[in-house]
C-alpha cells in the first residue's frame, strides 16, 4: 500500500481527517514564509489533541541547532523534514537522534541522488520539482515535475515523490514512478493554506487505488 504524506496542516478539522483516512504522517511547516506556516505552540495543541495516528513530521528550511531545538521543547516530532545539503542533514540527525529526510528538488536525471552511504543518517530522501525562479520557498509552489524522469531510477533507499500532487494526479504520478510514497500539501487546499477534509479523502482513496 502506498504510504501517505499529508503536509502543511494547521487546524483541527483537517488534522482529525487525516486520523480518520489513516495517513502516514503529518506535516507541520515550521517556516514563515509559507502559508502554511504553524508555531511549534500551535502544533503543540494539534498533535496532543489526539493520542497515537500519523507520525509527526517538522519540516524546516535551512535551519540551525536553536530553530529546531525550540520546536521540539514545544512538540514532539517522529521526523526532521529538511531543506539542507547533505552534510548538514547527518549533522542534524546524530544532534536530535531523529529519522531525517532530505527534501532534494530536482529538475533533470543528473539531480538524482543514486547513493545514500549508511553513515549519512538520512532515512528518506523526498524528490520534488525545483521551485520556480522568483518562489520564495523551496518547496509546496503547485508545481508538478517530469515524472518521466524517474521511470530509471531505482535507488535503494526509501523516497517519496513530492511536487504539485492533486487527487487527479496521483495515481498517474504513482504509475509513472513506482513512487511507494506520495506526499501532498496544496493539491488537498481549498485555498492556500486551508486544507480540505473533502479532498484529503479523495486523494487518500485515489492513491491507495480504493478510486479509480
Amino acid at each position: 500500500m502506498v504510504q501517505i504524506k499529508i503536509c502543511g496542516i494547521t487546524d483541527q478539522e483537517s488534522f482529525e481527517a487525516c486520523v480518520r483516512c489513516e495517513v502516514d504522517w503529518v506535516g507541520f511547516v515550521f517556516f514563515k514564509h509559507s502559508p502554511r506556516f504553524i508555531t511549534p505552540e500551535q502544533a503543540a495543541a494539534l498533535s496532543l489533541s489526539i493520542k497515537g495516528g500519523p507520525k509527526r513530521v517538522g519540516l524546516f528550511v535551512d535551519p540551525d541547532v536553536d530553530q529546531i531545538s525550540h520546536v521540539l521543547r514545544h512538540v514532539n516530532l517522529d521526523v526532521l523534514q529538511l531543506y539542507t545539503d547533505r552534510q548538514k542533514a547527518t549533522f542534524f540527525a546524530q544532534r536530535f537522534r531523529l529519522p531525517v529526510w532530505l527534501s532534494l528538488p530536482i529538475s533533470q536525471f543528473s539531480d538524482l541522488p543514486h547513493l545514500m552511504l549508511q553513515q549519512e543518517k538520512i532515512e528518506r530522501v523526498v524528490i520534488e520539482p525545483k521551485p520556480p525562479a522568483k518562489a520564495i520557498r523551496p518547496g509546496g509552489n503547485g508545481h508538478t515535475m517530469e515524472w518521466s524522469l524517474l521511470a530509471n531510477w531505482h535507488p535503494f533507499f526509501p523516497w517519496m515523490l513530492a511536487g504539485g500532487l492533486t487527487p487527479q494526479n496521483v495515481a498517474q504520478a504513482i504509475r509513472q514512478t513506482g513512487a511507494k510514497a506520495v506526499d501532498v500539501s496544496s493539491g488537498v487546499e481549498k485555498a492556500p493554506g486551508m486544507k480540505s477534509a473533502d479532498l484529503i479523502e479523495c486523494f487518500v482513496k485515489t492513491a491507495r487505488g480504493l478510486i479509480v
